[in-house]
């Protein structure tokens, strides 16, 4: 039960039902509170408990500066823990372990049980294998069954096993959608102590376009599978009072743009203000004239412009959206009244307090697409076909080098990883706003490949579009510009334009509500008629999951090394990301890219030259085919209605054939396979008393990898291809995986005898144990030989020998990646010394048992002289309590040692539990075993 040190304990009472709710006027100052602080407020009154969550902690957030640069710490308790199945399955895996753990040490294994809901949404592992057939959606779901078996089976297992934990089976929908459009409550209820409560609806989420649902008011972003699984344990995380930009909304959207418009406006408007680190919340009278869909855009591209969040209040909007998705009216009721009563229903005419205000006009919005490698690189239409032109003529670009946020996100696939870099990274370049001339047309390098297809004697030039791609959450979960698609592609198939035949044509939809209503409104058989067939409900293309290319037009881009393009209506576009083939990415919105499969080349200026020719050679242009809004808004709301979605999500949880055959056993304990290559025992608990062992100096380490500034957590734990060469590939091969069947390390997160093997082993790491050579590699000795860090952190294991990581500033930046602490913990790293933390990555090397130690201000391993091939010791933990905040770090080399003072970066009683203890999932465990 909350301290209810402020007497906020209160009642309201919805359809004669009663609920207990903390009362946010209680908090002096709570009024001028943006919606988003006044969320995180009411989790802080309800969860006080004098320990880790304080009444200075409610003061704190009460008392916010909007102008302080660093706000106090506080600790939050999501009210539920979103996840997708790369990142939810190593999730799975602890907690199964846990379970293991628990009976071997003679507690109850059903003790181990998330305490808040887990939802995960199987929707990372279709690929678009088979297109423009009929069937297409069933071939590629049994190629996907077959590939991931192993992985579905343990979320079967953990589905019937684990209380409060729902599994959404594959081919049925994105993550953020199905959360946008069944999952979210946007007031949450539970019982307490007996007691009925009502609280806002808040989440963390293991992908990071969690914010999606930002939209409907609901608090949430991404971060990373430790935090997640602590989450899901009961913990509280640790986090600071953000500050919080407001984006004030004035006008309405002009005839003819679209929410990806807007959304493409806002990424570059956003990257321009830096509010990377920061929350964001819209606000203003043109809030009103913002769709609900067109919301959760805004909100799922928040990772793009760097915010934690980009939240929208509770308003009438919200209400209509939820009556339109089929939730209850009692729900609906409630939303309304505890939104009433709590100050956070949207007041057009009140400013919150905001830390810096930024305005845009919807009137001033135009039609865009973004490419071609990063989100926020805006292209006006009208400058698509000079600006592309460009680009091949070599044109000088300020996106030629990635750093910071871009790097982070450009890594974080195809896992999906959320972004968590501080707002300390100046390295970003600022967003390319192209400016079109006027002048000549540019001359560009043509060189024609020629392909038959189908017949056909074709050519593929520079900027052809080979990849067609209707997909992702962001656009996909919005009627408007789903039924805009399907309008064009009537009015397309109708004047007799057909996609060119060398597209790759794709249609995956973020939940099986799309194609409902697309059948409903007759649009369906006009997308199948230009290439348009369902692949999929999943991410698809927008993961890099998009297939191969049409054999003969791969061919033809590699004989002559083309610079050809995607379109797609996704929320990234990295180089390669897309295909490893393709070049050129831009994103656009549904409607442009079917205007694109018709043109087949990014050459066409969509608004002055035709599409194609039309029956009887009659040339058809894109104002020929374009609805107006109003064409739009009759289909939508003739075809789409509160059942669909009762009916589409009504067996959500139930699976297809493939599903619901797999072959499960019952229990409370998983039967782990030692032939799996996917799913496997992890050793965290190894070995574990029931006490933990006393705190003790680290004594006698080597160094195993020395590092400069900005090492990223995909250069600790990458996510993308696995090599053959490399040790994880090597793994691999004598387990029997064909080279075709790798995968990635992020589909291999459940196989600690991969990752571990991945571990600093990105292939752009720099260690300067082995100056020149990039990749992961190290030497034990300044005339040893070069070997793999795996191979020299075994040797050293064999030997006793402790290891420890030096690195420079941010280390750990990047994405949120448990990965790279939990492989640092199991190559024998002890502690990593580091000139500065990435504050999650520092935070998730507590929670596996290693320890951070910051050098002092200014000092640096090579300011400090030091080589990385000395002897280290970590002195004055043994026998602290509490720890110290400055330890000792002693270096010998050659008979000769010196003492280095460094602080302990272990900043909470939390943090230092967790460490005692050996790690976070150790210290829960044992907390469970004497509950």
């Amino acid at each position: 039960m909350s301290s209810n040190s402020f007497d906020a304990r209160s009642g309201l009472t919805v359809d004669g039902q009663d609920y207990e709710i903390y009362r946010l006027d209680k908090v002096p100052g709570s009024a001028r509170l943006p919606y988003s602080l006044k969320v995180l407020l009411e989790n802080l009154l309800r969860n006080e408990d004098g320990r880790l969550v304080t009444a200075d902690q409610v003061r704190a957030v009460g008392d916010w500066d909007p102008a302080a640069g660093a706000n106090a710490e506080i600790q939050y308790t999501p009210a539920r823990v979103l996840m997708q199945d790369f990142t939810g399955v190593p999730c799975v895996v602890d907690l199964v372990a846990m379970r293991d753990a628990m009976s071997d040490l003679g507690g109850d294994p059903k003790k181990i049980n998330p305490l808040i809901p887990g939802e995960l949404v199987i929707d990372h592992s279709v690929i678009a294998d088979v297109f423009n057939v009929p069937h297409a959606f069933a071939i590629n779901s049994e190629y996907e069954f077959k590939r991931n078996q192993e992985r579905y089976q343990l979320l079967r297992w953990a589905q019937q096993s684990f209380n409060d934990f729902l599994v959404v089976p594959p081919d049925t929908g994105i993550c953020h959608q199905v959360n946008l459009e069944y999952l979210s409550r946007v007031v949450f209820t539970r019982e307490h102590d007996g007691v009925r409560q009502a609280y806002p609806d808040t989440l963390v989420g293991t992908d990071s376009h969690t914010p999606m649902v930002n939209g409907l008011g609901v608090l949430g972003w991404g971060v990373g599978g430790i935090e997640a699984e602590a989450a899901m344990l009961g913990q509280p995380m640790s986090m600071l009072v953000p500050q919080v930009v407001g984006f004030k909304l004035t006008g309405e959207l002009p005839e003819g743009t679209t929410a990806t418009d807007l959304v493409l406006t806002v990424a570059e408007l956003l990257r321009k203000t830096h509010v990377v680190g920061k929350f964001v919340e819209f606000f203003g009278p043109g809030v009103a004239n913002v769709p609900l869909a067109n919301r959760a855009t805004l909100g799922n591209m928040s990772p793009e412009y760097g915010s934690t969040c980009a939240i929208f209040p509770i308003d009438q909007e919200t209400l209509d959206y939820l009556h339109l998705t089929g939730r209850s009216d009692h729900q609906i009721k409630l939303v309304e009244a505890y939104a009433k009563e709590q100050g956070m229903w949207h007041d057009p005419n009140h400013t919150p307090d905001y830390s810096q205000v930024v305005e845009l006009d919807l009137s001033t919005v135009e039609t865009s697409i973004a490419g071609p490698k990063r989100p926020q690189d805006r292209i006006p239409l009208a400058s698509a076909k000079r600006a592309v032109r460009g680009l091949l003529a070599g044109e000088s670009q300020e996106v030629a080098v990635m750093a910071g946020l871009d790097e982070a996100g450009d890594e974080s696939f195809p896992a999906s990883d959320p972004v968590s870099i501080t707002g300390r990274n100046e390295k970003d370049e600022p967003p390319r706003t192209f400016e079109d001339d006027g002048g000549e047309e540019l001359e560009w390098p043509s060189d024609p490949a020629a392909l038959v297809l189908d017949g056909q004697d074709l050519t593929l030039d520079h900027g052809d579009v080979v990849i067609a791609a209707i997909t992702s959450c962001t656009n996909t979960s919005n009627p408007s510009v789903m039924v805009g698609a399907g309008l064009v592609a009537k009015k397309a198939v109708e004047l007799g334009l057909s996609s060119r035949p060398w597209v790759k044509t794709t249609l995956a939809p973020g939940s099986r509500v799309v194609t409902d209503y697309l059948d409903r409104a007759g649009l369906t058989p006009y997308l199948e008629k230009l290439g348009f067939e369902l692949v999929g409900y999943g991410c698809t293309t927008c993961i890099g999951n998009s297939g191969p290319l049409i054999p003969a037009v791969s061919e033809a881009v590699n004989g002559k090394d083309l610079s050809v393009a995607a379109v797609l209506s996704g929320n990234r576009n990295f180089e390669g990301r897309i295909h490893p083939e393709v070049k050129m990415n831009f994103l656009a919105s549904p409607p442009l890219v079917i205007a694109y499969a018709l043109a087949g080349s990014m050459h066409v200026d969509l608004l002055n030259e035709p599409l194609g020719e039309g029956s009887g050679g009659k040339p058809v242009f894109l104002k020929d085919i374009w609805p107006t809004a109003a064409e739009i808004k009759s289909a939508v709301d003739a075809s789409l209605e509160a059942q669909m979605f009762t009916d589409g999500y009504a067996d959500v949880y139930h699976g297809d054939d493939n599903w619901r055959g797999m072959d499960v056993p019952r229990g409370d304990m998983f039967a782990w396979s030692d032939t799996s290559s996917y799913v496997r025992k992890p050793p965290y608990f190894d070995g574990m008393a029931r006490e933990p062992e006393p705190v003790q100096d680290i004594t006698g380490a080597r160094v195993l990898a020395l590092l400069g500034d900005s090492v990223t957590t995909d250069h600790i734990s990458p996510a993308g291809n696995i090599k053959k060469s490399s040790p994880a590939g090597q793994y691999l091969l004598e387990q029997g995986v064909a080279q075709a069947d790798f995968n990635s390390y992020g589909s291999r997160r459940g196989n600690h005898n991969v990752m571990i093997r991945g571990t600093f082993a990105n292939i752009r790491l720099r260690n300067l144990l082995v100056p020149g050579v990039e990749g992961g590699f190290t030497k034990r000795s300044a005339d040893g030989e070069v070997e793999t860090i795996f191979d020299a952190a075994n040797a050293y294991r064999a030997g006793g020998t402790p290891l420890v990581v030096i690195a420079g500033a941010d280390y750990g930046s990047g994405s949120s990646r448990d990965w790279a602490a939990k492989g640092t913990m199991l190559l024998g790293v002890k502690a990593v010394i580091a000139a500065s933390f990435e504050r999650i990555h520092r935070s998730n090397l507590i929670g596996m048992g290693v320890l951070p130690l910051q050098f002092k201000d200014g000092d640096t391993a090579e300011s400090l002289g030091l080589t990385g091939l000395e002897t280290y010791s970590v002195l004055g933990l043994a026998g602290a309590d509490p720890l110290p905040r400055e330890v000792t770090v002693r270096v010998e080399s050659d008979g000769a040692s010196r003492d280095i003072a460094t602080t302990l970066r272990i900043d909470t009683p939390a943090e230092e539990a967790y460490y005692v203890h050996g790690g976070i999932l150790q210290y829960v465990l044992r907390q469970l075993l004497e509950a």
